[in-house]
């Protein structure tokens, strides 16, 4: 009878660990998850910029459609990225892009002395800080949850849940250099 009793208590607490596990393990998936929405709302934001900082520019270089094409394809290719990778090589283009275009800009004095172009640049350059900021948010919850996975015991049932790692958002520090915007 002893035996019953211990054997229905060890499975009790057997299954009041699982049950706090499986909730803690949800807990940290929606936080990575909400992390990764802050990121998408201020790449929303960025892009929404790009498209008048470049006709702010292209009213005053307008034979320079090279690099207004490239930063065009840079931010469409962005906007279409779907997996982890994708976005940080795309960013990483539209970064690029956007560097090439600062470098034109600076050849027409007129542009730099116009308001709406630097508030356009001080807009753009608030809009990268708050990323750099979401990017460290996302990948500390990213660190948190693929740990929580990896853990023993939990690592031995992850997979019966549908649980999976998530990829870090970052890229080598040379690729994630904010535009220089020079006043």
């Amino acid at each position: 009878m002893e035996l019953i009793w211990v054997l229905v208590v060890l499975a009790g607490l057997i299954v009041v660990w699982l049950i706090l596990t499986y909730n803690g393990l949800i807990k940290f998936r929606n936080r990575t998850d909400e992390s990764w929405s802050d990121i998408e709302v201020q790449l929303k934001r960025r892009y929404d910029l790009i498209p008048n900082i470049v006709a702010a520019v292209k009213g005053y270089a307008k034979h320079e459609e090279g690099v207004f094409t490239k930063v065009t394809e840079a931010r469409s290719a962005a906007m279409g990225a779907t997996s982890m990778k994708d976005h940080a090589k795309t960013e990483n283009m539209l970064t690029g892009a956007l560097k090439s275009l600062f470098a034109v800009s600076e050849d027409y004095p007129q542009l730099q002395a116009s308001e709406n172009f630097l508030n356009l640049q001080h807009e753009l350059t608030d809009a990268e800080d708050k990323i750099a900021a979401s990017r460290r948010f996302y990948n500390g919850n990213v660190r948190n949850f693929n740990t929580k996975l990896q853990v023993f015991p939990t690592n031995l049932f992850v997979g019966m849940f549908g649980f999976k790692a998530r990829d870090f958002f970052d890229a080598p520090d040379v690729e994630l250099e904010k535009p220089e915007v020079k006043f």
